[in-house]
């Protein structure tokens, strides 16, 4: 089984999956104001979300939604590297 973000997407609105996407939000804020970049699963570290394909769906809904945006291609999940998605934040 292949990792699918249109399969993993409706587990990130409950409410478990909004706690994490929460969590790894403040914790990429953290790095994008300090580093300006972080890699996929240092937002991750401390979110209880299951398993990878999750971690990975987090990841998506934040480019999704604009917060990052993702910096390289054809990587890895844990070693995709993202920085901001608006020039806001």
């Amino acid at each position: 089984m292949s990792y699918s973000y249109q399969e993993e997407r409706p587990w990130l609105f409950t409410e478990k999956g909004q706690e994490c996407l929460l969590q790894a939000w403040d914790q990429a804020q953290k790095y994008l104001s300090s580093a300006g970049a972080f890699m996929a699963f240092a937002a991750l570290r401390d979110v209880h979300y299951g398993d990878t394909f999750k971690a990975m769906a987090i990841l998506d809904r934040l480019v999704e939604l604009g917060y990052v945006r993702e910096v390289t291609s054809g990587c890895k999940g844990q070693d995709r590297v993202f920085v901001s998605g608006r020039s806001s934040r």
